[in-house]
């Protein structure tokens, strides 16, 4: 039987947590467009902002036009009458830059930590990443941030515990990068160091590497040249599947530390009720994850099939 392209499937997947979304946010209690007119607005003033927004027609009425709108590049306005657009342009380059900088963080644990457990299996190193990449693993990013804010902010003041910005919208210091990244990067370098352990220590396994050691070469040389090629498709999988979810655990880490990306702009639009700001965020956030999985299935199919 002919399996439908995993591609497909995830695009079904993503409208249907689209529409899911909508509707939850437009079930909240509360009313949007009051809250941004304020409290001295009049019903009429608010039935008539409804009207010009478009907030007076039927749910799925109002998700098909977005929808719509979202195949011709323009996510619509929010209720205070900005361009989502624009808005996404403003924020959603920092959010990458945190992410970005955390998945580089990520990579670079995972190759060191991993290669050292894997030559040293018995070393205190190795006894070190068992039980703590495990733990990590289990911690979520909002808990290991607000561990992070008490020890190096509020107890060693090392570094600010909210970011501040410049004049372009940017973090203020590189300073105001650390903690936000190490939340991000974490949990995902738990995961990553023991993926990569296991590609390593399999491919160990392999007579041409056995061959190697009996020629006396070094045990570096001999990881660099003829354990981590063998090794690379399964980690770089690995790692492009936690740029996802680096993206994914960013919008909950930027709240907290105030950070200025996407996530600030999803804690108010969810409090002011626009469902069509949320649902633009969940698709540019979605539409990168799903990206990054395709990446991964591909790395993967490479990684069996020897060809791409």
């Amino acid at each position: 039987m002919r399996q439908r392209p995993r591609g497909c499937g995830r695009a079904a997947t993503l409208l249907i947590v689209l529409f899911v979304v909508w509707a939850a946010v437009d079930l909240l209690p509360g009313n949007g467009v009051a809250a941004v007119l304020g409290r001295d607005a009049t019903p009429a003033q608010i039935a008539a902002r409804e009207h010009a927004l478009g907030l007076d027609r039927p749910l799925p009425v109002r998700f098909a036009s977005w929808l719509g709108g979202l195949f011709t590049g323009d996510f619509g306005a929010t209720v205070r009458g900005a361009s989502i657009n624009a808005l996404l342009d403003t924020k959603f380059p920092s959010t990458l830059l945190l992410g970005g900088v955390a998945l580089a963080v990520t990579a670079a644990a995972a190759l060191a930590g991993g290669a050292w457990w894997t030559m040293r299996p018995r070393g205190p190193v190795a006894r070190v990443l068992g039980p703590t990449t495990t733990m990590v693993i289990a911690i979520p990013e909002f808990v290991i941030a607000t561990l992070l804010v008490f020890v190096f902010s509020l107890g060693a003041g090392w570094f600010p515990a909210v970011t501040q910005i410049d004049h372009a919208g940017r973090p203020a210091q590189w300073s105001m990068l650390v903690l936000p990244v190490l939340a991000l990067a974490i949990p995902q370098s738990g995961w990553n160091i023991r993926v990569t352990r296991a590609a390593l220590a399999e491919a160990a396994a392999l007579p041409h590497v056995h061959a190697a050691e009996l020629d006396g070469l070094p045990a570096r040389r001999i990881m660099t040249h003829h354990i981590l090629p063998i090794a690379a498709p399964t980690i770089a999988a690995s790692l492009v599947t936690s740029a996802g979810m680096l993206l994914g655990g960013a919008l909950v880490v930027e709240t907290i530390f105030n950070y200025p990306g996407i996530g600030s702009v999803l804690a108010s639009s969810v409090t002011d009720r626009d469902a069509s700001v949320v649902v633009s965020v969940v698709a540019v956030t979605g539409a990168v994850i799903t990206l990054a999985l395709l990446l991964a299935d591909a790395l993967r199919a490479w990684a069996v099939r020897g060809r791409l």
